[in-house]
């Protein structure tokens, strides 16, 4: 197959670098792409994820069989509608059913219509209707923008006081992160979070691995929340049955609430949960590969993995096309110092890892020049390792990352938690 991956953050590297792998893929195409895709296949450097008419246009020069969705935007942009009418399979849902990500409004009706566990909630879209609704608020609030925030549009706040502050503050500036004026404000709940990837062909949805991410900027859960610090998989501390209790609890009514609204779900679905003392419960959908999840969930992966998602994109799925190993991985985010409040550019990154045996690194947005990588800051670098328990492979990950830090030119701002996989 020739295959077209949407996207250039670490999510896409590691989609790019397991696809690469698969017998079934011939030759590999990134759209934009980055520093790591670019050693593997073609980079479509000037062509924006969200340009859904020059992705199908390209696709169709290109005689691409095959495209995979990475990130949020892309779906909301309409690619994958785009690609589909060209004729080309997709793996990603359209626009209208990734709006179980796109939108926190539609998501949480759509769990209440359905009866799928989620949190209380209340819709506001302006500050008098906040008002009224944290009024008797009692015990913590998320709140969250309705659209599309590159993960910086949720809040987690200990009462109504300093939620209905935060409100006041984007209602009256107009700063609602992602635009617009619709808010969900829903309790805080408590527990232990996990997520659980499901593959869907738009007549069965199956969980096939879980993992747990870090969202804080800071060890301990300190800090702004951020796109993602850092993951493991598989989780430690959860039920073994775990995939069974989500399959039956979360994704079989999803996929039923999907049927009964006519929508042909085809790709992966990204349930993120709280494990509660009441099962688990739905803190979000997402309608693709999680970053930095997907990061500790291609190194487990076994078998064709290109014939694994193309089954699905065909609506026929071959679950037995690629399996999991039940080795552990673990992924660190390394992050431009001042990350998430600005991005600062790096230069003169060495495109020569180094890495040793089980240890794999991700490139988020980045460039190659020669020998030497330049990156836009944010998450610059996910550095994950495998291991036969999360102990060894964790401290893999950290002598790692200890070691890259000596190849970098000297002062390079960099920060990463400490704490990832420390259980």
């Amino acid at each position: 197959m020739r295959i077209l991956i949407v996207g250039g953050g670490a999510r896409e590297d590691a989609l790019s670098w397991r696809l690469a792998a698969s017998p079934s893929c011939e030759a590999l195409f990134h759209a934009p792409g980055n520093a790591g895709t670019a050693a593997r296949g073609v980079n479509w450097d000037q062509v924006s994820a969200t340009d859904a008419r020059t992705i199908g246009r390209r696709a169709r020069e290109e005689q691409i069989d095959f495209v995979v969705l990475g990130p949020e935007t892309a779906i909301a942009a309409g690619v994958g509608d785009r690609c589909r009418e060209a004729g080309i399979a997709v793996f990603g849902p359209g626009r209208n059913a990734g709006r179980l990500e796109t939108s926190k409004v539609f998501a949480k009706r759509f769990m209440e219509r359905h009866q799928i566990p989620t949190a209380r909630f209340k819709v506001v879209h302006n500050i008098e209707q906040a008002k009224r609704a944290l009024e008797h608020w009692r015990g913590g609030a998320v709140v969250k923008a309705d659209g599309l925030a590159a993960g910086k549009g949720v809040v987690v706040c200990d009462d109504a006081a300093p939620a209905l502050a935060l409100l006041t503050a984007w209602y009256e500036y107009n700063t609602v992160p992602g635009g617009g004026h619709d808010v969900v404000i829903e309790e805080r709940l408590s527990g232990r979070e996990v997520s659980v990837f499901a593959i869907s062909d738009g007549r069965a949805m199956v969980p096939f691995a879980a993992a747990c991410d870090y969202k804080r900027a800071g060890d301990d859960d300190e800090g702004p929340n951020t796109g993602g610090m850092g993951a493991y998989s598989p989780p430690a501390g959860f039920p073994e049955n775990l995939l069974d209790i989500v399959r039956e609890g979360v994704i079989a009514p999803t996929l039923r609430g999907l049927l009964a609204e006519g929508e042909e779900y085809r790709g992966v679905l990204y349930c993120g949960m709280m494990m509660t003392d009441k099962g688990p419960i739905v803190i979000e959908f997402n309608a693709r590969f999680g970053d930095p999840e997907t990061q500790v969930l291609v190194p487990r992966a076994r078998g064709d993995f290109a014939r694994y998602l193309r089954s699905a994109a065909d609506g026929a799925l071959e679950i037995d096309a690629a399996t999991w190993s039940e080795e552990a991985c673990v992924g660190v985010v390394l992050a431009s110092s001042r990350y998430p409040f600005e991005n600062t550019q790096l230069a003169g990154l060495p495109a020569d890892l180094g890495l040793p045996a089980g240890v794999t690194a991700f490139w988020g947005p980045s460039s190659r020049e020669g020998d030497t990588v330049s990156s836009p800051g944010g998450r610059v670098l996910t550095v994950t390792a495998s291991g036969r328990d999360l102990a060894v492979a964790r401290a893999r990950a950290y002598e790692a990352i200890g070691e890259l830090k000596t190849r970098f030119p000297p002062g390079t701002p960099l920060a990463y938690r400490s704490d990832i996989a420390r259980l």
